[in-house]
């Protein structure tokens, strides 16, 4: 069975255009990626049927409550087939435990993975809620605590990903999101991602999987851009 390296991200805002752009794309090359924009726009239906449609589903929603509430609403996602959830790590140990409890032992349910730190935020965005550390840091000491916690992995930026492979370990998930054109005058060269990298580099840098939307959604051909990835990677 393959497990593509690349989880496209079809952050849209309608069923009918992220389902054209899944039949554009090859279930062999990419996992397909679906956040709160376009969970909200569609709903379940949507993500339900591009699990019909032979896709591993990355369901972004990023779970942040209590636990309880964590726990439930993980048990309700992964009923969709879905082959990996999101939380926030920032929700503690005790929520990250109930959130991958709550999906069993089975070889077949979905992986967890934390969120550690948005690729949005940089040192001073951390210090204006409060976090007087780095990213880098920062993401370390989550990246920690959701390892001590049972979870399978986090959502990290590239530029964080080669520490936390050697203090994690080759067993736990490293998925990076912020991956932008190797190009740095490319279309999609500026944005509101702060930590970004190349596919190249995240690879290089010990990441599992690569988050990717603007390369590949925008792309005239979504599916040459995504080969043209896949051999930048596997170089």
């Amino acid at each position: 069975m393959s497990d593509p390296r690349i989880i496209v991200a079809l952050d849209l805002s309608a069923a009918d255009s992220a389902l054209a752009l899944a039949q554009r794309l090859s279930p062999e090359l990419c996992r397909l990626k679906v956040g709160k924009e376009l969970f909200t726009a569609a709903g379940p239906a949507l993500v339900a049927e591009l699990v019909r449609g032979g896709f591993g589903v990355f369901l972004d929603l990023k779970f942040h409550d209590i636990p309880n509430t964590v726990a439930q609403a993980c048990r309700s996602a992964a009923r969709l087939g879905v082959w990996m959830i999101d939380v926030h790590a920032l929700g503690g140990r005790v929520m990250l435990q109930a959130a991958r409890e709550a999906l069993g032992s089975t070889l077949d349910r979905p992986r967890l993975t934390a969120v550690t730190i948005l690729t949005s935020l940089d040192a001073a965005g951390l210090r204006e809620v409060g976090i007087e550390d780095t990213p880098a840091r920062a993401a370390s000491r989550l990246a920690g605590l959701a390892q001590a916690s049972g979870v399978d992995g986090v959502v990290c930026s590239a530029q964080e990903a080669a520490v936390l492979r050697r203090q994690c370990g080759a067993g736990f998930l490293l998925v990076t999101p912020g991956i932008r054109s190797a190009d740095p005058g490319g279309a999609d060269a500026l944005d509101d991602q702060k930590r970004i990298a190349s596919a190249r580099s995240a690879v290089d840098a010990g990441a599992d999987y690569l988050v990717i939307g603007r390369p590949v959604t925008r792309a005239a051909d979504p599916l040459a851009a995504l080969r043209r990835i896949h051999a930048e990677i596997s170089a």
